[in-house]
């Protein structure tokens, strides 16, 4: 399975990732994607950058070395009431809501499906982050199925076998869930530096064992992402 864009990049911005935007745009075109999004983490991350900086992203150009620019964020999920650290008067692209320990405590099980399910009906965000994650166990069938009916997408995110230790197996039940389902997903890299920008290879392994069908997946063909996102081109 190919893949046409990146749905999950970090800048310099968030303080321990290395690369710019414009690193990011030129490494995506070298090897041929179409699409990135700029998804630098909420206020709420230690390191993060100001909430400006997603003010004034959106003064970014549409286009960089012809790859399509989504101005984004990774928002940190904060309570069970579907509340994220970013704004919606920034009105970005593409929203990622992800839990993060030195943000969101865990906590039971329900409680994290309620807290997704109140995600999903936040309509700013677009994308659940990195679900597998051990220390968030959920019900799998539940978020999925809201994920469908929202038109949320899930992220089955690259870094997450080898930076969550003991996601990839949770990884790989929601995605069977997805398929059950038909629940819409992308694949995203979660690049900290712009060499590892399109890198999708355990990711599409996974999509590969557990026999998941293309059409589900918005990145995985230019025409699909366009009419997903509206963007005419």
């Amino acid at each position: 399975m190919r893949f046409c864009a990146d749905m999950h990049t970090h800048t310099i911005v968030s303080a321990h990732a290395l690369s710019t935007i414009g690193e990011i745009c030129a490494h995506a075109a070298k090897i041929g994607l179409k699409a990135v999004a700029i998804t630098d983490h909420g206020p709420m991350t230690p390191d993060s950058p100001h909430l400006w900086y997603f003010s004034s992203i959106r003064g970014l150009p549409r286009e960089v070395d012809g790859v399509y620019l989504l101005r984004g964020a990774e928002a940190n999920v904060l309570d069970t009431y579907g509340s994220i650290d970013v704004p919606v008067a920034y009105d970005l692209d593409y929203v990622i809501a992800s839990m993060h320990n030195d943000v969101y405590r865990p906590s039971t099980s329900a409680r994290h499906t309620e807290t997704w399910l109140a995600i999903c009906d936040n309509p700013y965000v677009d994308c659940l982050g990195h679900t597998g994650q051990p220390d968030f166990p959920f019900d799998h069938e539940e978020v999925v199925k809201r994920c469908r009916d929202t038109n949320t997408l899930i992220e089955i995110n690259n870094a997450s076998k080898y930076v969550r230790k003991g996601s990839w197996e949770s990884c790989a039940k929601i995605l069977r869930m997805c398929k059950k389902h038909e629940t819409r997903i992308v694949v995203s890299s979660d690049a900290h530096n712009h060499w590892g920008v399109g890198n999708f290879s355990n990711s599409a392994e996974l999509l590969d064992e557990v026999g998941f069908p293309e059409e589900l997946v918005v990145n995985a063909d230019w025409e699909r992402f366009k009419a997903y996102f509206g963007i005419e081109k």
